[in-house]
């Protein structure tokens, strides 16, 4: 009598459990695959972006024209919306007149602040999500296979002979689950790393962007107040 060891058989012969813990870790999978491939996406077009925003910004042009043009777009993301929202406040604090240059500047780099931690946020979307798959799909699996091979022992215990072709069936579909947790696990852990240091590089330049401008603005602010 030959056992079936194929692993749509094992899978559809396991014991409830274990396919519970194999149905949870196929779905954990593809959704971390989906998430992967938002990632790269998200990450890919800040980066191009930022670029382009860079380039136009420190190409000498008028930065109200910059700021203009800006604003007549339907989205900005990014590097655009961190440059809006801080001199959309510094006009705005300029107006005013009676509001000190150092104050308009912070007013100038605050506003910014918080735009910067909104696309934070999105760039850190999904990232804790793909981190938890990576720790802790391999401990589901694993908790699959113990239970699969404790199954295949207590089924040993009501037979007078044991033969490996008993016990063969329990132990290979438990191994399964641990494999499942494997191909959950690993993908989220490389794309974690890889997306995390792809975000870490995008603030940076952000958060120097930050710092360029409000050093411009704040020259800006003080050129202004000797020429009144």
């Amino acid at each position: 009598m030959t056992t079936d060891l194929s692993l749509v058989s094992l899978i559809l012969n396991a014991s409830p459990l274990v396919q519970a813990v194999m149905l949870f870790l196929l779905i954990v999978s593809l959704v971390s695959w989906t998430m992967i491939f938002q990632k790269s996406r998200v990450v890919k077009t800040a980066r191009s972006e930022a670029t382009q925003f860079e380039s136009q910004f420190w190409s000498g042009g008028d930065l109200t024209v910059l700021y203009r043009e800006i604003i007549a777009r339907e989205k900005t993301v990014g590097l655009e919306k961190i440059f809006e929202a801080g001199f959309k406040e510094f006009v705005r604090l300029r107006k005013q007149g009676s509001v000190e240059p150092m104050a308009v500047v912070e007013g100038a780099q605050r506003a910014m602040r918080v735009e910067l931690s909104r696309e934070v946020e999105v760039l850190e979307t999904q990232l804790p999500f793909l981190a938890t798959v990576g720790s802790t799909s391999p401990y589901v699996g694993l908790f699959g296979t113990v239970w699969g091979i404790m199954n295949s022992f207590r089924a040993l215990g009501n037979v007078n002979q044991a033969t490996l072709a008993m016990v063969a069936p329990g132990i290979a579909e438990a191994l399964i689950a641990t494999a499942m947790g494997l191909f959950a696990a690993i993908p989220a852990v490389v794309a974690y790393n890889r997306y995390s240091t792809d975000v870490e590089r995008i603030i940076s330049r952000y958060d120097t962007f930050l710092e360029e401008f409000s050093t411009i603005l704040q020259r800006q602010a003080h050129v202004e107040e000797r020429t009144l």
